[in-house]
């Protein structure tokens, strides 16, 4: 079968493969999976088939161009039901969701519409009256939800990507629990304007893919402010290129950690921390009671009756016809009154404010995906607290205004998945997105359920925008180091990492309050290439940035071996005085290490 990755399909497109084969080639994958519970409706392969030969000859300039996906049941294709799960709740839109219209806009093809848990209301996936998409990994193990049949079809190799949704988790959880990638953008990037609601102010639509490549190319194409949508916002989304060499991570401290008592889940994440330090990320211990304290909101005052909101009218008429599960949780939000409402938005609000010196303090977040998988018979005996455990993680993201993505980062000891999700500060998807590229690719897993190997990662290098400065820094400015937090304030960007060119010397300067080194120009053949990273900053913070230098260090153009020739830090002659020359070390980084 053609690999369904989209590098790998567009390569079969461009080499003379046609889109019809491809979607022979899914329903031969349909009918070989034979699992009746991860549709709940789907195209016929003759239609498909029609739409497909309607493309065209290839064009690359469709990001998407041939590319198959699935889309969860709650948000709108047109001409095909949306039941959010429940077939009482019926009908059939005359037009797609916003984010669909710019997915086929793009070339993209739908496939079919997918189960969930009933209302997007549950972690689980097996709350649902269709039958219950089995798990891709281990059918004894629940799918995860709310999003289930939207992970299952990516991780089971039957489309390139699918469409979920989260608020409380759905688009991470069956991720985790199924070795793929689940990217849950910035609320309010991809709109929700055709979307069954769970919770408005919290529901984004999200993204089940096999790489990160292909998940973030998505979000790319789809994230667009929409006037239909009074909860869309403009979030540029950045290119996936590479990361700065060293990231701070935060991490839940020891003693806030839980895994309820899956020593297996619990070594797999240590295993994966260990996985972000070899890659150079710094790892921070945070204190995670507030956060938990966060996601006990979730399903408290507010946000449930916002649920109940959603779906109150249909909910009175017809409460016989919702799964019983998700009708005791919903129908709970009777008993709330608006002062509920407003003292769940006021807790809400103390710990934001609470929490946002945290967030700050670090760049991401790393956290397990799940804290445990669960065996689809102790989800039916116990629905309410594996639901709840599952969510452990995942609760308080939306409310605290994250965005995260979902990895894969190995194999426990029984061949269970493990995967953790970072997360960051709404709008920094892409670095998320660049971490968890790299982590992904370091594990060396296979592409979900399939036998295709992970790709070779090729990382693009945008080109720097006419209204951005390129700043050489040497020192004590890099990614990790004291006063790199300058940088950040002025917003500037990190773009890459290299060495100048070979006619350069660095020096310990003395007398420093911060350890700072010099970079001296010399002839050509008395240098060496030394380690230095390129940061983007607007002119008007290049400005207040130059103008703070201190001497004996100036600004001035450094040669790149890349090349270019930005402007950066350099020290004046006059400043060597009592310094060290420390060239032999290759940068400064490798010279703090040595110094201890």
């Amino acid at each position: 079968m053609t690999r369904l990755d989209i590098r790998s399909l567009h390569q079969a497109y461009a080499a003379g493969t046609r889109p019809g084969k491809v979607v022979s080639e899914i329903f031969g994958r349909i009918n070989a999976v034979a699992d009746p519970g991860i549709f709940i409706a789907l195209r016929s392969e003759t239609d498909l088939l029609a739409d497909a030969e309607a493309l065209g000859a290839f064009d690359a300039t469709k990001p998407l161009w041939g590319v198959p996906f699935a889309v969860k049941d709650n948000i709108d294709v047109a001409g095909l039901p949306t039941t959010a799960a429940c077939p009482d709740f019926a009908y059939v839109p005359d037009k797609d969701a916003t984010v669909v219209a710019l997915l086929k806009a793009a070339g993209a093809l739908v496939v079919g519409k997918t189960n969930l848990d009933q209302f997007a209301t549950g972690l689980v996936g097996v709350r649902t009256p269709y039958p219950i998409p089995r798990n891709a990994i281990d059918e004894t193990l629940v799918p995860g939800g709310s999003s289930s049949g939207s992970a299952v079809s990516v991780a089971q190799g039957i489309v390139s990507f699918a469409l979920g949704t989260d608020t409380a988790g759905s688009g991470r959880i069956p991720a985790g629990l199924n070795n793929i990638v689940g990217l849950k953008p910035t609320v309010g990037a991809l709109s929700t304007a055709g979307v069954v609601p769970a919770c408005r102010t919290l529901d984004c639509v999200s993204i089940f893919a096999l790489t990160v490549e292909d998940a973030h190319r998505v979000l790319s194409v789809a994230a667009k402010p929409d006037a239909a949508d009074a909860y869309s916002r403009a979030v540029p989304v950045a290119a996936l290129s590479s990361r700065p060499p060293v990231l701070t991570v935060g991490v839940p401290a020891g003693s806030d950690l839980k895994f309820f008592g899956d020593a297996d889940m619990a070594a797999g994440y240590e295993a994966a921390l260990a996985q972000l330090t070899a890659l150079g990320c710094r790892l921070v211990e945070l204190p995670f009671a507030d956060f938990y304290a966060t996601a006990d909101l979730l399903y408290e005052g507010a946000w449930v009756a916002e649920r109940y909101a959603a779906i109150a009218g249909f909910m009175e008429a017809h409460e016989a016809s919702m799964h019983p599960v998700t009708a005791r949780i919903i129908g709970g939000a009777r008993k709330l009154s608006a002062a509920d409402a407003f003292r769940g938005l006021y807790a809400l609000q103390a710990y934001k404010s609470k929490l946002a010196a945290v967030v700050a303090s670090v760049d991401l977040i790393c956290v397990p995906t799940a804290p445990t998988h669960y065996t689809l018979e102790a989800v039916l005996a116990d629905p309410i607290v594996t639901n709840s455990r599952l969510g452990t993680y995942t609760n308080f993201v939306n409310l605290l205004d994250l965005c995260g993505i979902a990895v894969p980062t190995g194999k426990r000891p029984d061949g269970l998945p493990m995967s953790v999700t970072l997360l960051a500060p709404s709008g920094k998807d892409a670095l998320a997105a660049a971490l968890g590229r790299d982590l992904h690719a370091a594990s060396g897993l296979p592409l979900g359920a399939t036998d295709w190997p992970q790709a070779a990662i090729t990382v693009a290098q945008p080109s720097c925008p006419d209204d951005v400065i390129e700043l050489v820094v040497v020192g004590a400015h890099l990614s990790g180091m004291p006063l790199n937090r300058q940088l950040k304030k002025l917003g500037a960007e990190f773009a890459r990492s290299l060495r100048t060119a070979p006619h350069y010397k660095l020096y310990a300067l003395a007398g420093q309050q911060v350890p700072k080194p010099g970079l001296l120009r010399v002839d050509a053949g008395d240098g060496c290439g030394i380690e230095v990273e390129v940061w983007r900053v607007s002119p008007d913070g290049f400005g207040r940035f130059v103008a703070a230098i201190p001497p004996p260090l100036s600004i001035g153009t450094v040669e790149l071996a890349d090349g270019t020739a930005p402007k950066g830090f350099l020290v004046e002659p006059a400043g060597l005085a009592g310094a060290a020359e420390i060239s032999a070390y290759g940068g400064w980084r490798q010279y703090m290490a040595a110094a201890g």
